[in-house]
């Protein structure tokens, strides 16, 4: 395999190390655009599923903290994957490489919150706007 497939390939499993995560921290709201979007369910439907999953109500609770909880665990398995795959296995390959471990590691948390940030409050909220449901309060640049 080459240099570049090999870059290639690297690239392609970090992004779907991080847009795993994204879709997984990003369950609160999803579902509800796409129940709407498929015609699932009505809009004020969706929007009190929303609303039970994102803020807690009716015994939801512990489903916003579970799914962010679930998705930094898939980052932090991911990269322990990624790295294993590398050759990166023992503590003292890690502090070899020190460098390309903490680069990688700080890259992909990074742009994981990021995309998370984007998807969630930006795209997510669009969409469901444009199906109807009442985000506009929950618009970044509105507040």
């Amino acid at each position: 395999m080459t240099t570049m497939e090999n870059e290639e390939n690297n690239v392609k499993s970090l992004v779907k190390l991080i847009s795993t995560s994204t879709i997984i921290a990003s369950m609160c709201c999803l579902p509800s655009v796409v129940l709407v979007l498929f015609g699932l369910a009505s809009v004020s439907t969706a929007a009190a599923l929303s609303d039970n999953l994102y803020w807690g109500g009716e015994g939801y609770e512990w489903f916003r903290p579970t799914m962010l909880a679930v998705a930094s665990a898939s980052v932090f398995i991911g990269l322990f994957i990624y790295f294993r795959n590398r050759g990166i296995c023992t503590f003292d390959d890690v502090k070899r490489q020190r460098r390309k471990v903490i680069n990688t590691t700080l890259l992909v948390l990074v742009v994981a919150y990021v995309s998370y940030l984007l998807f969630n409050y930006v795209i997510l909220t669009e969409i469901g706007i444009l199906l109807g449901l009442e985000w506009e309060s929950s618009r970044l640049w509105n507040k």
